[in-house]
């Protein structure tokens, strides 16, 4: 038995040898068992002949702009990929549709402009997301991170925010390092939520020696500690400009409400008099028509 099954054994060994050396590795790029690593090698566009069964893709310190859809969708074991220090914009909603699996993105050091629920919404199992270092990356949607709720670790440092709502991290059941150094916060009270939300986490925010307003003028490099002290006193015990002016036209509607009630009042009291009165010298008259 052992004879007659080692010539199929042979066989399939041999075959199995042969498929091996007919993977397909991209021009330029270096493939080992289940990785392609096509780092610093100046290249224009997203590269072909990627063996189906990649698990992890490294494409950093080149000059790719785009990463279309179809081919990303046939690499769909795919764990791990590394896009910094390229070209990429913002136009990356519907991208990752087919990259289910993907643990494991760098998006840090691109031209990324906002991050909306489409961008990363299909990345169920996505544990790492850095989009650090994209200093044209302005705006966040409040629900972009809703389907990653096994996200871990997110880096937004180093970018043009200025705001972030306290709900698109907060609802996060596993994050445990938040990256928000270096950005240019607006430390309103709009932020003081935001604020109060990192003293009270239990998040871990690296390099928060450098996680400081950038405006208004008089909160400008402060770090967010004593931020969150200053905001207090004054978003809720100071009444600004256009509070004063609100309170004035309330004052004013009670003011006139009431006067007109008033008015409409004695108009139905002098009304009633008359009415009486009326009443009374009908009586009479009819007394003394008897």
């Amino acid at each position: 038995m052992s004879s007659s099954g080692r010539p199929w054994s042979l066989s399939l060994m041999f075959l199995l040898g042969m498929a091996s050396e007919g993977i397909s590795c991209p021009s330029r790029c270096s493939c080992q068992y289940l990785e392609v690593n096509c780092t610093g090698q100046q290249l224009q566009e997203f590269p072909v002949d990627i063996p189906l069964d990649t698990r992890q893709l490294i494409l950093a310190a080149n000059n790719i702009s785009y990463l279309p859809t179809l081919e990303l969708s046939f690499l769909a074991d795919l764990v791990y990929l590394d896009c910094r220090k390229n070209l990429l914009g913002d136009d990356l909603d519907f991208t990752f549709i087919g990259t289910a699996k993907l643990v494991y993105l760098d998006l840090s050091f691109n031209n990324l402009t906002e991050v909306t629920f489409s961008t990363f919404s299909h990345l169920l199992s996505l544990v790492v997301l850095k989009i650090s270092d994209n200093p044209n990356l302005v705006a966040i949607e409040k629900d972009a991170f809703a389907n990653n709720t096994w996200l871990r670790h997110l880096d937004v440092s180093r970018t043009g925010l200025t705001f972030l709502d306290t709900s698109t991290v907060q609802d996060l059941p596993n994050l445990r390092l938040l990256g928000l150094s270096d950005n240019l916060w607006h430390c309103n009270c709009s932020f003081l939520d935001f604020i109060t939300w990192m003293m009270e986490s239990n998040v871990h925010f690296p390099d928060a020696d450098n996680i400081t307003c950038y405006t208004p003028a008089g909160l400008h490099a402060l770090r967010m500690p004593a931020v969150e002290a200053q905001l207090h006193f004054s978003c809720l015990t100071q009444l600004y400009k256009q509070d004063y002016v609100f309170l004035c036209l309330i004052g004013f509607c009670i003011f006139f409400a009431s006067t007109v009630a008033a008015w409409l009042a004695g108009v139905c009291a002098v009304y009633q008099v008359h009415a009486s009165k009326g009443e009374e010298e009908e009586e009479e008259e009819e007394e003394e028509e008897e």
